[in-house]
């Protein structure tokens, strides 16, 4: 019993106030913040450098998380069956190997696009995974021409991103499209990469990126039409809080989309398991989640973020498990590819 309880306390938060000072420049201030995070010795580690935050704002920082956290359409919800057993730890780059899709780290550069991201890195994996098509779905394509997804660079709906692959009705798809000076696919996503909040071989991120204009054409140099490169989803849905029905999913048809509430302590996180502890609320971030598992002890979800691989864990993070942390259980969207035609 000691043991155990032990461990619950281990793993619960300690949420303390350490509030943006405006004497102080942001960059110091995030200093600030996450020494306080490491000298409580919590589950996570963060980067006490100022240099991470130079020449940015934390209206910039808020800018960033562009998911919109209420309103907003709302999928079905896909009901599960989970196994009798579901593995203890689970990565889907290691169970499909063949996608390097997976394992990429996007970049979203300064724009509140991540909404559209987490959609179109976990529908890119989907597709390979589905039809061992190795595919980049066009960030730049979703997040210029969906017109119902919310505001561009804005903000979006993750749930309104699925929809619109999958409408049936509008048929509108999307084309593909790789990274920023790629030259690849039919959309190359075309707002530069930047350093987020970590230093690395790109500038800074500052000031926001205004919205790409929808083009409904492919760049010359791309050997397809528009509309013969559009892709297509078969159905799109939400997964209940549940976590073994979100693993069932997962390691089932591939990684999905989550969204959750960001505090100022998030932009520091350097390893380990993150909990909020300490920072003020900044907005939402979606992102994309791709497996599980325990370290020293407590439960986490292993995420891909888009803000390149200089920031976190290679451009990774965990975030804890189990308990809707930040809210990252409660938002879960993803669909099934439908045969390229």
């Amino acid at each position: 019993m000691k043991v155990f309880l032990a461990v619950v306390l281990f793993i619960l938060p300690v949420v303390f106030s350490v509030p943006y000072d405006p004497v102080l420049s942001y960059a110091e201030s995030m200093r600030s913040i996450a020494e306080r995070v490491n000298s409580l010795q919590t589950t996570w580690r963060a980067t006490p450098s100022s240099k991470r935050f130079e020449g940015v704002t934390e209206n910039y920082v808020r800018s960033l998380c562009g998911t919109l956290l209420h309103g907003g359409p709302t999928l079905p919800v896909k009901e599960i069956e989970v196994p009798a057993v579901i593995p203890d730890t689970f990565d889907a780059r290691q169970k499909w190997p063949d996608c390097p899709t997976i394992g990429t780290v996007r970049d979203q550069g300064a724009c509140g696009s991540c909404w559209a991201f987490g959609a179109v890195e976990a529908m890119s994996d989907r597709y390979c995974i589905s039809f061992k098509e190795q595919v980049n779905i066009s960030a730049e394509n979703l997040l210029s021409c969906c017109e119902t997804c919310g505001s561009g660079c804005d903000g979006g709906y993750p749930a309104a991103a699925w929809r619109h692959w999958a409408d049936k009705l509008l048929y509108e798809g999307i084309v593909t499209g790789g990274q920023y000076d790629s030259n690849a696919g039919c959309q190359p996503y075309t707002i530069p990469k930047c350093d987020h909040h970590e230093p690395g071989p790109y500038e800074n991120c500052s000031g926001s990126q205004s919205t790409p204009s929808c083009k409904r054409s492919c760049i010359s140099s791309y050997d397809k039409s528009y509309r013969s490169d559009k892709h297509y989803g078969k159905n799109s849905y939400s997964i209940s809080s549940d976590v073994s029905s979100i693993q069932t999913e997962i390691m089932t048809n591939g990684p999905v989309e989550g969204a959750f509430s960001v505090y100022a302590d998030f932009p520091t996180y350097t390893s380990g398991v993150y909990q909020h502890t300490t920072g003020s609320f900044l907005g939402g971030h979606a992102i994309k989640i791709l497996g599980w598992g325990t370290e020293n002890g407590v439960p986490y979800w292993l995420v891909a973020n888009s803000w390149n691989p200089s920031w976190g864990d290679s451009g990774f993070f965990k975030i804890i498990r189990g308990k809707d942390e930040c809210g990252i259980e409660s938002s879960i969207v993803a669909g099934m590819p439908e045969q390229y035609k």
